[in-house]
């Protein structure tokens, strides 16, 4: 196989998979079920994470004219995309019903955002990143209104698009900064040419207007607002994967650009990614205590967990990526399964919507308060779940680069946080109600069995043996070359993966 091809392979498995969906879907019988469809998407992208993983054992390179590199990092967040796609699509499988429309389109959107997300992990030419982050987004936007005949699936679409239009062109007009003060939009080079230019503000600006662009696209405060209302009106698979896969590709673009292309501006970056994580927290937080709407309540805390996870940014270091990669991690297993539960329990129509309408969950069908019940306590931050060292390893990277009261502020909004989950869960355990008797629960299929398993598995296996994926996130941190911290004299090491491991178990 051409070498170059196999840096690209996930993607294009991904590509074709999307492709076939769309020539197929058309030519079948009307009476025929879509959910075939689905399982062929299912199927390419287990060939696509299976690709991934044969990319680690690559040797760290680029291909096709330098603007695409293969190395620890961009495998470490192929493969997670990858899982996340590969879970949202078993929850719609058991969501949708077999004469639902569009239903070849749904996969084939949701496949085709896979392949922007993916595509802007590996990306190192800022154009590339720009294509790959309009091919994420166009899918998001069409799939955030796919309940057409709902008033709230036009109108979430419609707010997701006129604000990601406006956001995209900050982040293209940073690029062109970025361009003016250095000549080069190559990600490795930009580093090399800062110190050379004789427009050194340009480039300061050219970064806070990549940081506005990315900022939306992770819901990061002040540029969350679309955030509730497409959460809302989008259906219930939908958000799963939209609150997880294209924030983990903007978080690694940020990462990946922060890092490598920018650490001598760190001092006039730092103080902006500062106040964007304490917004965060403290909007997402805030806002999620006066709601009653139970995916809006997310929403709000997916902001606040977009501030945890850019704590791990402030801290110029190899325990800051590591960090934020790893918590990622975490936040993309709990909220794909607790976005599994709601879809299942509340259909593709969202039949279940406030706090009040979950009550006595954990009576009517064990399995799915059990498993929310989880969800809501590693999202808490408890011990012995994905959510505790998540946070912890965030916090623990601020604190060693000396800042003390962002790690502060984050403790205390995780103590805001526990008060809203902890209202749901009472929710989930008290007196069942009778706007949800047990005989609408809808059947649980193999494939909603399936993707329970892999989340809460994840969930926990990430709350007690962390070594691996820590040791994945450091490996993939190590490709910035990055030692220490500027604000520290010693670049005191995370917790030791071994070491650390061995005290959970």
């Amino acid at each position: 196989m051409n070498p170059q091809l196999l840096r690209i392979l996930p993607e294009v498995i991904l590509t074709v998979t999307g492709v076939l969906i769309m020539l197929i879907d058309p030519i079948m019988p009307r009476a025929a079920t879509r959910k075939s469809m689905g399982w062929l998407a299912v199927l390419g992208t287990l060939l696509a994470l299976f690709a991934s993983i044969q990319q680690l054992h690559l040797a760290p390179g680029t291909a096709y004219f330098n603007t695409v590199q293969t190395d620890a990092f961009s495998g470490f967040f192929h493969i997670l995309i990858a899982g996340i796609v590969l879970t949202s699509l078993l929850v719609t499988l058991d969501t949708v019903t077999n004469d639902q429309e569009n239903l070849g389109e749904l996969f084939a959107l949701t496949i085709f955002g896979a392949v922007g997300s993916m595509l802007m992990t590996s990306a190192v030419e800022l154009l590339l990143i720009f294509i790959a982050l309009e091919i994420s987004s166009i899918s998001s936007y069409i799939l955030a209104g796919f309940r057409r005949h709902s008033a709230k699936g036009p109108e979430s679409s419609i707010k997701y698009f006129l604000l990601g239009s406006f956001a995209t062109a900050f982040f293209l007009y940073g690029i062109a900064l970025v361009f003016g003060a250095t000549g080069t939009t190559r990600i490795g080079l930009i580093a090399a040419q800062l110190p050379g230019s004789t427009t050194p503000l340009i480039a300061t600006l050219g970064v806070g207007m990549i940081l506005i662009g990315l900022g939306f696209k992770v819901s990061a405060a002040p540029f969350h607002v679309w955030t509730p209302d497409t959460y809302e009106g989008a259906p219930s698979p939908i958000v799963g994967m939209m609150s997880t896969a294209p924030k983990a590709a903007a978080f690694a673009v940020l990462l990946r650009i922060l890092f490598v292309s920018f650490p001598t501006l760190y001092a006039h970056w730092q103080p902006l990614v500062w106040w964007m994580a304490v917004l965060s927290m403290t909007i997402g937080n805030l806002g999620a205590l006066k709601q009653r709407n139970v995916k809006r309540m997310l929403a709000y805390s997916s902001i606040a967990n977009a501030g945890y996870l850019l704590v791990g940014f402030t801290a110029l270091s190899t325990d800051g990526v590591a960090a934020a990669a790893f918590y990622t991690v975490t936040y993309a297993a709990m909220n794909v399964g607790i976005f599994a539960v709601i879809s299942h329990v509340g259909g593709y129509e969202d039949r279940l919507t406030t706090v009040q309408d979950y009550r006595g969950l954990g009576y009517r069908s064990p399995l799915m308060g059990g498993a929310m019940a989880f969800f809501l306590i590693s999202l808490i931050g408890i011990p012995f779940t994905g959510g505790f060292f998540g946070k912890f390893y965030v916090f623990a990277a601020a604190l060693h680069s000396g800042l003390v009261w962002l790690a502060i502020i984050g403790l205390i909004n995780s103590g805001v946080a526990a008060f809203y989950y902890l209202r749901l869960l009472a929710a989930i355990y008290s007196k069942p109600s009778e706007n949800m008797p047990l005989e609408q629960m809808p059947r649980i299929q193999i494939s909603m069995l399936f993707a329970l398993l892999l989340t809460v598995v994840s969930t926990l296996m990430l709350g007690i043996m962390p070594g691996r994926v820590l040791s994945a996130a450091r490996a993939a941190s190590l490709t910035f070359g990055i030692q220490g911290s500027s604000m520290t004299t010693a670049h005191p090491p995370m917790l030791d993966v071994e070491t650390k491991a061995t005290v959970v178990q």
